[in-house]
């Protein structure tokens, strides 16, 4: 259809294409430069044409969350390039690792992560027998103060397990460090990987990732893959990171605004069901473009409430683009994105994954 924002029902989740291409490329040209691979996180997008698009541009698999999204990203109906799959989640009970085991058959390569010897019990016991192992990282807490073991030690002693238990192989180390934290990530690491070394155990894998550092990832002396989620729309946090500028902001909420009740207040009709809750520091919930002075000061389910200068009024019935505070959380709020691809056309774009959370 022609290009006409104005035919969208809002609120709406519009992904600018040209922007979006630009990011992947840019920041696969970094890690080509660095000598790291690219593992995309599609926590972000949850769509497989861009996933499809992360992978052409020269990544090497994907990232999941969880099980369901790596299913639906495995979608029959879809062609695509998906066959290595990296689960950056501890998976736990009968039901998840059945499904898991399925999923193994699926794929060319599947590994997923974990932090405790009961996580890696289940994993053996599901996959002792199968046709082929699974790859186990041991995910370490660096300073994110998440998930992980707390010493390249402890690291140590669970590859161990890993290495010894049936139908698992031990396949390397993962982290999510803190924002500015890759040094001390690569210190814990490189200890670790040495220690691994002393002991004889192979470490093929070692995995890190964030955007908001993304333009100094490197190596670090002991770094392999790099993961990565937020960089292909980019949000407001990522610009005031100095990570991004607005031009490079490819993902917009398009809302309208449905009441002025008065001169200082404005209401859209984009709440916290769409805008999340999510304040990642900030005092409000986006950035109005083309309006900065504009502040969404609060939220409730279907309403954003702003502060207006009433030298400067909204109109009822005016469209307003605002780049969330965080944008992978959005786009879990849409069964689908409005792509205005690059021959000024817009298309719907289901979102593959969205709300699969189990």
């Amino acid at each position: 259809m022609a290009l006409d924002i104005d035919t969208i029902d809002t609120p709406a989740f519009v992904v600018n294409e040209t922007t979006a291409l630009a990011n992947i490329h840019k920041f696969q040209a970094h890690c080509d430069t660095v000598g790291l691979s690219l593992r995309p996180h599609i926590k972000t997008h949850k769509s497989i044409r861009f996933a499809n698009v992360q992978i052409a541009a020269g990544a090497i698999g994907i990232a999941c969350q969880k099980i369901s999204e790596a299913e639906a990203m495995l979608s029959e109906d879809v062609d695509n390039e998906i066959d290595d799959i990296l689960i950056t989640y501890n998976i736990l009970g009968s039901a998840k690792l059945k499904r898991l085991c399925a999923l193994s058959e699926r794929l060319k390569a599947l590994a997923v992560v974990a932090d405790n010897a009961t996580v890696v019990e289940g994993l053996s016991a599901a996959f002792n027998g199968a046709p082929r192992k699974l790859r186990v990282l041991v995910e370490c807490d660096t300073g994110a103060g998440r998930c992980g073991v707390q010493a390249p030690g402890a690291a140590t002693a669970l590859a161990k397990t890993i290495a010894n238990s049936p139908g698992l192989e031990f396949a390397g180390l993962m982290t999510y460090p803190a924002v500015n934290g890759a040094d001390g990530a690569a210190k814990f690491l490189c200890e670790a990987k040495i220690m691994l070394e002393e002991q004889g155990i192979p470490c093929p894998t070692v995995s890190s990732g964030g955007s908001p550092n993304m333009w100094d990832a490197s190596t670090d002396g002991v770094l392999t893959e790099y993961r990565i989620g937020t960089y292909i729309y980019n949000d407001r946090s990522l610009v005031r990171s100095g990570t991004c500028t607005w031009d490079d902001c490819a993902g917009h909420v398009l809302a309208t605004v449905v009441s002025t009740p008065t001169p200082e207040r404005a209401i859209i009709d984009a709440g916290s069901k769409v805008l999340t809750s999510d304040l990642l520091g900030f005092s409000d919930y986006g950035h109005i473009i083309d309006h900065p002075e504009i502040r969404i000061t609060s939220l409730s389910e279907e309403h954003g409430i702003l502060d207006v200068d009433p030298k400067k009024p909204l109109v009822i019935g005016q469209r307003l683009r605002i780049v969330p505070n965080h944008v992978c959380v959005v786009s879990n709020m849409f069964d689908e994105i409005w792509l205005e691809t690059g021959n000024n056309s817009l298309i719907p774009l289901p979102i593959n994954a969205r709300g699969k959370v189990i």
